[in-house]
């Protein structure tokens, strides 16, 4: 465990969660998924006032997604905070957030994608939180989806840690860091903000939506450039698509990223299952970690 970071209280049956969508627009038949799945956990989950308003591609004005977010981290009877779903406009609500009552009572954040942005922003602050699936994933996945599977575990108070399959263009090591990262374009619009990377003693995740591999390699270049790259502990890569095709592009962006990484000899994992696909294992952002890359397998265990 990161013993400089706050760790929300874990949840229990019958606790109260919140739905909210702090970023783009979402089909009220996801939302009712998610909500259907979370009774399924035990949990008692409340829609936001505004989760499912709209106003042009946003889940309503940044004063209503402003106000459900902020219900969710002042109610003391609210437990953890689920976002709907990405897109974009969580960026809108960051100069706007009182932390003043979260800090007397944190609760869990879920989500990922544009949610990096409130990943950041909690981590910043000294609170973890979990880059995991969202409602289209909560929606269509079986009941024994691993990603959900591993999330439940996570949110009871559970420890996971995740075995996976090498790949050949990862760098054998052992490392142990804080876990920081999600969406890459997200993450790459916080650089030189108070929310910018904390490389020092970090193993970074990435995986990103709707970009061109030359634009992943000219990201991880500023990375390069300014230091990023040189100062992390160990490095996780994880799953590009293409959107509507929903395409896998993620051998292509390895390809192009290879050589740019080669020099870097902490342990570099490819191919890591977190992303925009069915396969999105939940990371605790701030946790700490120790990840592990053999020759036939990768592991990832939180402290």
């Amino acid at each position: 465990m990161n013993k400089g970071l706050i760790y929300p209280p874990r949840l229990k049956k019958d606790d109260k969660v919140l739905i909210t969508s702090p970023s783009g627009k979402i089909d009220k038949h996801l939302i009712k998924g998610l909500k259907t799945r979370l009774i399924k956990w035990g949990l008692d989950p409340i829609l936001g006032k505004n989760a499912i308003s709209k106003s042009g591609s946003y889940a309503g004005t940044i004063k209503q997604r402003l106000n459900d977010l902020q219900f969710g981290l002042d109610n003391d009877n609210i437990k953890a905070i689920f976002c709907s779903r990405g897109g974009y406009g969580s960026i809108h609500l960051i100069e706007h957030l009182n932390l003043s009552k979260f800090e007397e009572n944190p609760k869990w954040l879920i989500g990922y994608s544009d949610i990096t942005v409130l990943h950041s922003f909690l981590f910043r602050k000294g609170f973890a939180s979990i880059h995991a699936p969202m409602a289209r994933h909560f929606t269509v996945e079986p009941e024994d989806d691993a990603s959900l599977t591993f999330l439940q575990k996570q949110l009871e108070g559970n420890p996971t840690h995740y075995t996976i399959k090498t790949h050949p263009y990862n760098h054998k090591g052992k490392a142990s860091g804080i876990l920081i990262g999600g969406n890459f374009s997200v993450l790459q619009g916080l650089r030189s903000t108070p929310l910018d990377i904390q490389a020092k003693g970090s193993i970074l995740y990435i995986e990103d939506i709707n970009e061109n591999p030359y634009a992943i390699e000219r990201m991880l270049y500023n990375l390069k450039l300014s230091g990023v790259l040189e100062d992390l502990s160990g490095l996780i890569i994880g799953q590009f698509t293409v959107s509507p095709e929903d395409k896998d592009i993620s051998q292509k962006v390895y390809e192009y990223i290879r050589d740019l990484l080669k020099p870097y000899k902490y342990p570099i994992c490819y191919n890591f299952p977190i992303g925009h696909l069915t396969n999105n294992y939940p990371i605790i952002n701030g946790a700490f970690a120790e990840l592990e890359v053999n020759r036939g397998s990768v592991e990832l265990k939180f402290g």
